[in-house]
């Protein structure tokens, strides 16, 4: 059965595949946006206006709200609109290194936004709320593979702070108001229609600009790059399944993933960790082009390596991420060419 579902975060990069996955399977989406300039918005309108067409050719049922999470107002307006099966929460300030430059955005975005979205949801008795965490609130953990079952207390910059309070702030609202939760920590996402502030499109941009890239950590890093459709597929079936209390929750011995309350965390990774610059090989092949390599320390914020531990997700929902980065770079860089072309 086709479920309502709202969808913030709509103009984004996952949120633009998670609403054409959800169309394409007959659901009725309502996008919300504010469709901000912390990257070119043209992406974001290009994205929205694909959207738009699909609709269109398939007689999708779509409809997009402009508007801020901030404003509480525009958010009361739009449930009071539609009644939803289900809420997914992708719209976030997004960025590291962002959020040493302009905190107050992560403030009003990722805290007041998100409390704004709890509150609307448990006045609303929304069935199931999804929402967008992120591998960083591993910060300065050192055991590999990252657990959603080990404590994730040491954020290393804003941005994973922030999505470390959502995910209590989540759980608070669970408990409180038997509001199932769940929450998704991604591990790099790439892909077509990618975000240009991500290193992987920032490269593409400079091998093809003849520019050098600069390779923090000296190249060393490695990470759990996991392409755009085995997220949005993880999104998807997570959203379909509502959150259930963990009946086996020990309070003496507690356990971060689960709860008492109707609450469940999942690492969505691809569990094989690629070396950043077997990355940036695979993409000067895809490209054609050979890229000018600039070797730099470490940069403040960095996590070193990450590795998701995917056997929760993998258990709970039958489904464990499977493209190759050759796979998912060759996928990036067949979008990528022809839309640089077009936007000139």
């Amino acid at each position: 059965m086709s479920q309502s579902v709202l969808l913030t975060g709509v103009a984004g990069f996952i949120g633009f595949h998670a609403a054409r996955k959800l169309l394409a399977r007959g659901d009725r989406v309502v996008g919300f946006d504010s469709v901000n300039d912390y990257y070119d918005p043209q992406l974001k309108r290009a994205r929205l206006a694909e959207l738009m067409r699909l609709r269109d050719e398939r007689n999708a049922d779509f409809r997009f709200v402009e508007a801020d999470l901030a404003d509480r107002s525009a958010l009361d307006r739009v449930f009071a609109e539609t009644r939803f099966d289900r809420v997914i929460h992708l719209a976030a300030q997004a960025g590291v290194r962002y959020s040493l430059e302009n905190p107050e955005s992560y403030v009003s975005s990722n805290l007041v936004g998100f409390a704004n979205m709890l509150e609307v949801c448990r006045h609303a008795k929304v069935p199931h709320l999804t929402f967008a965490s992120s591998s960083s609130v591993y910060g300065a953990n050192r055991k590999v593979p990252f657990s959603e079952h080990d404590g994730v207390d040491h954020p290393i910059q804003l941005y994973a702070a922030t999505k470390r309070s959502n995910e209590l702030m989540a759980h608070a609202y669970s408990h409180l108001f038997a509001l199932p939760v769940t929450g998704l920590r991604f591990f790099t996402v790439y892909g077509p229609w990618g975000r240009p502030d991500m290193a992987y499109y920032s490269f593409a941009e400079k091998i093809m600009a003849g520019q050098p890239i600069a390779l923090f950590n000296h190249g060393r890093h490695s990470r759990d790059f996991t392409f755009i459709d085995d997220i949005v597929e993880g999104v998807v079936r997570a959203s379909d399944r509502i959150a259930p209390p963990n009946p086996g929750f020990d309070p003496a011995n507690p356990d971060p993933a689960t709860s008492v309350a109707p609450f469940r965390l999942f690492n969505i990774g691809n569990g094989r960790p690629v070396e950043l610059k077997h990355y940036v090989e695979v993409l000067e092949a895809a490209l054609g082009k050979k890229a000018i390599i600039e070797l730099k320390p470490m940069q403040v914020g960095d996590i070193e390596d990450t590795l998701a531990d995917v056997s929760e997700i993998e258990t709970a929902l039958g489904y464990r991420p499977s493209t190759t980065v050759e796979e998912g770079i060759a996928a990036f860089v067949d979008w990528y060419l022809p839309y640089r072309r077009r936007a000139g």
